[in-house]
């Protein structure tokens, strides 16, 4: 009888044990890192409703305070890899941001990450991670386009809307995405199109991925471009890029600006031009000796929307130019920095622009 209940208990044992285990694997939060670079988010004016204020003023840890119904959604950490405007973000902060995303992805248990960035140069990170990081796991970029101080601050609800995209398993797969004022919006299209405005962010060519409701991602829509790890890109031993500079076109513009990149070395030009990407005389021979000096050039165009097309009114493969499609010049630069570090083959960096 003793031998019977003493089966009989610790059966039951196990039985409880099994049970506890299973409720807890059912309950526990999924972990979520987000990487704290600055910017307005982070920002703090002299009064609620003041017009100027020091972006990158607080850390991870307040702006984590300041939302404490992430801890209802997730298992938040926080690391600070900056504090900046992100008018200062640079190529070393972009590769630093790239190795470290790789590294957190690949721990199991992580669901996957946001970063709060400043608005200015938000859509040249979120591209360049695009490109750059190794997995499915979903990359959020956030931000604000007011100051933590600021009456009706946007920074509180665009993170928790960020963690909760990012713990959403639709959101697997759809590459690095940047989130504010309820929209989702793909890096490889996203622009910011108001100096002001907290709807500053806006998809020009194919409008938003989705739509943040109720605390849960809605897509109704996927980016048909190559990414994460679909991208040939591999920054894992880089320590920095290529130089590529931008040159805008305009009314009267010469080969000044153009004569100056090749002589402070750099290795490739994206040419803002005018309409679909194109430049006057002058500035096109310059670009054209450029080219046979062996420097890449990109024609892209200062309009905010549609393609810049290859030969349609220049003579690109004449001229030994890629055209940048559907990328804008800031994006542009991005890829091009990036596949120059496979290769200086006019066509074959072509082929990265009709891809990414």
């Amino acid at each position: 009888m003793i031998h019977f209940l003493s089966r009989s208990f610790l059966f039951s044992a196990i039985v409880l044990l099994l049970s506890t285990t299973f409720l807890a694997a059912q309950t526990q939060k999924p972990t979520v890192y987000i990487l704290a670079t600055g910017g307005t988010i982070a920002g703090t004016g002299s009064s609620s409703t003041a017009a100027q204020y020091k972006p990158g003023d607080i850390g991870v840890e307040l702006l984590l305070a300041a939302v404490p119904e992430l801890s209802e959604i997730a298992e938040v950490k926080g690391e600070q890899v900056v504090n900046i405007s992100s008018q200062d973000m640079t190529t070393q902060i972009w590769l630093s941001l790239a190795h470290r995303i790789n590294e957190i992805l690949l721990q199991e248990h992580v669901a996957g990450v946001v970063i709060t960035h400043g608005t200015d140069t938000q859509e040249e990170t979120a591209y360049f991670l695009n490109l750059t990081v190794k997995s499915h796991k979903p990359v959020v970029l956030t931000g604000s386009m007011r100051p933590s101080t600021a009456l009706s601050a946007d920074g509180p609800r665009n993170l928790y809307n960020a963690v909760a995209c990012v713990v959403a398993p639709e959101s697997k797969g759809q590459g690095v995405m940047l989130l504010m004022d309820d929209r989702i919006l793909s890096a490889d299209d996203v622009s910011k199109t108001h100096t002001l405005n907290v709807s500053t962010f806006q998809s020009p060519n194919y409008g938003p991925i989705g739509y943040m409701y109720d605390g849960k991602p809605i897509f109704i829509r996927s980016s048909h471009k190559r990414h994460s790890l679909h991208s040939e890109f591999d920054v894992s031993t880089l320590n920095d890029l290529p130089r590529v500079e931008i040159i805008m076109g305009y009314a009267g513009a010469n080969d000044l600006f153009i004569r100056a990149a090749v002589q402070a070395g750099v290795k490739g030009i994206v040419y803002a031009g005018v309409g679909n990407g194109n430049a006057p005389a002058a500035a096109l021979e310059a670009l054209a000796a450029a080219a046979q000096q062996g420097i890449a050039v990109v024609r892209s165009s200062r309009l905010p929307s549609g393609p810049s097309t290859q030969g349609n009114e220049v003579d690109d493969n004449r001229l030994g130019f890629a055209a940048s499609w559907m990328l804008n010049p800031q994006k542009a630069r991005v890829l091009l920095m990036l596949a120059l570090t496979k290769t200086t083959d006019y066509q074959e960096i072509q082929r990265m622009f009709w891809e990414y």
